[in-house]
């Protein structure tokens, strides 16, 4: 069994982590809007850790750094995730998904918005 399966609604299951991913909600919003875009799905979705938007970083490939089969919406942007920063609560961890390489962002910056939810 392959670890991501593609849904007829157009959602990503990580069979291996128990994970269902939405296609890109967003691209360049703060993480207020970001918020919002996956409010707007409805029960159980929301933004995922920093280690959970990691597990769909394929370091394979760049530019984007996703496996496109799977995740053909990927941008080769910024990924918010729902983690804080320790040393900085207006400061967010992202995801760049043009090599996979992982960073902060201020909550005003912009980035992309990609929602998670557990599988049923």
């Amino acid at each position: 069994m392959e670890q991501f399966e593609k849904n007829e609604d157009g959602t990503v299951t990580d069979t291996k982590n128990g994970l269902i991913w939405s296609k890109t909600l967003a691209e360049d919003v703060d993480l207020s809007d970001a918020e919002k875009a996956v409010a707007e799905l409805g029960d159980g979705w929301r933004l995922p850790t920093i280690d959970e938007l990691q597990l769909i970083v394929d370091r394979s490939t760049h530019s984007p750094a996703a496996n496109e089969e799977i995740f053909p919406d990927t941008k080769s942007d910024w990924y918010w995730s729902s983690t804080p920063c320790a040393w900085n609560t207006a400061a967010r961890w992202v995801v760049h998904f043009g090599y996979g390489s992982v960073g902060d962002d201020h909550l005003a910056y912009f980035a992309c918005v990609r929602a998670v939810r557990a599988s049923q």
